[in-house]
């Protein structure tokens, strides 16, 4: 079942994806539409430390994202490699 949540995306998620080969954006858009399931469904967990943070597994490389439950927008904060996300 689908949410009525949209996802925003910050400028560096969008530079990180469009580097990215045809497969591993695939891999990407797979994970996206995960998130807007209701509830989100993939390899979740809130970011220790943080208030509303969360990420994403996807293969090798890490999303993270805030939900905004009232405003119903995904901000997509970050993605990068696994070694690189945390930073």
């Amino acid at each position: 079942m689908s949410s009525d949540y949209t996802l925003t995306y910050h400028k560096e998620a969008v530079k990180f994806i469009a580097k990215q080969e045809k497969s591993v954006q695939e891999r990407i858009a797979q994970g996206l539409r995960d998130l807007l399931n209701d509830p989100p469904t993939g390899d979740i967990k809130q970011m220790k430390g943080y208030i509303g943070l969360y990420r994403l597994r996807i293969g090798t490389m890490r999303m993270l994202f805030e939900i905004s439950r009232s405003e119903k927008v995904i901000y997509i904060r970050a993605i990068d490699s696994r070694g690189g996300i945390y930073k």
